[in-house]
């Protein structure tokens, strides 16, 4: 990422509001976990057999993710990321098998052959670039930060101490974020996001830098001990779906899903069903929705 801009009138009017609209519960959800590299633990387990059925498609994600990669109540996959690859599969001829697979398992999943794709809210990046190919982008997001409560953290700059200690997914890009611009404080990485936002709300960590729609459920879920901040201080990172190097007939039809899905009403759909709440708020604050890629493609 590049040098931090200046925080402009506008953007500390918004990071006010978005504390303030979270702490007052103007707009709701249930709360749990999420990231621009969502996911955590290795509560799932890895694919365990290699892709040969012709007309299936197994599509590894980590269902520690809601709303976008989790499991209902019955323990069937369900989320965001799994209807879009249900709906893709039934416009494209394929049987889609979801594959419950640790973070750190996912690139793996696929260099194995146990996948043979990955939508897992996974940011593109060169590093990872490296090792697989990547759609089209089909997601933004942006990067927060969740303080406790009763510190007197307001911004990036206060969290950047050497008495302070702040919280981040391993492997995430909020530690990629740390670890390279956060060089004073002590940095704390786990392999869950929850405890990430448990370490905040119990006082043990200072902040907890991820996406911000994590940020705002986690905040929602832990509205007495936590507070929301934003941070206009990076571009926005962008989610892709990933396949093995050099499929590219795949990569073409999920590129065409893509493009397909902004003018169908596909990413209204999902939105409708399972963010229809944090898209309000997005809108009342004046934050770039998921799902809008017209300002990168611009």
């Amino acid at each position: 990422m590049g040098s931090k801009p200046s925080i402009t009138r506008r953007q500390a009017m918004a990071a006010a509001a978005f504390g303030g609209l979270a702490a007052l519960g103007l707009a709701g959800c249930s709360g749990g976990s999420g990231s621009g590299d969502a996911g955590s633990g290795s509560t799932g387990s890895d694919a365990t057999s290699a892709t040969a059925t012709p007309g299936k498609l197994v599509v590894a994600m980590e269902l520690a993710y809601p709303p976008f990669e989790t499991k209902d109540d019955d323990g069937t996959p369900d989320g965001v990321s799994v209807q879009f690859m249900k709906d893709f599969g039934a416009a494209k001829g394929y049987d889609v098998e979801i594959s419950d697979t640790s973070w750190d398992g996912l690139i793996p999943s696929l260099q194995t052959g146990k996948a043979d794709c990955v939508m897992s809210s996974m940011t593109i990046t060169d590093e990872r670039k490296e090792s697989v190919d990547f759609s089209e982008p089909y997601a933004n997001a942006m990067l927060a930060l969740l303080a406790n409560a009763d510190s007197d953290i307001e911004s990036i700059d206060d969290i950047n101490q050497a008495s302070r200690t702040i919280a981040v997914k391993t492997g995430s890009t909020g530690d990629t974020y740390a670890t390279n611009n956060l060089t004073n404080c002590e940095i704390t990485r786990l392999a869950d996001e929850s405890a990430c936002a448990t370490e905040v709300a119990q006082g043990k960590a200072d902040g907890f830098i991820y996406d911000q729609l994590t940020i705002y459920r986690d905040q929602k879920a832990n509205p007495d001990a936590t507070k929301a901040i934003y941070i206009p201080f990076q571009d926005p990172e962008q989610w892709g779906i990933a396949v093995r190097k050099g499929n590219d007939e795949l990569l073409g039809q999920l590129d065409d899903f893509i493009e397909q899905s902004k003018s169908d009403g596909e990413f209204d759909r999902l939105t409708d069903k399972y963010l229809s709440e944090e898209k309000a708020a997005f809108d009342e604050l004046g934050f770039t929705w998921f799902f809008d890629l017209s300002a990168s493609e611009g």
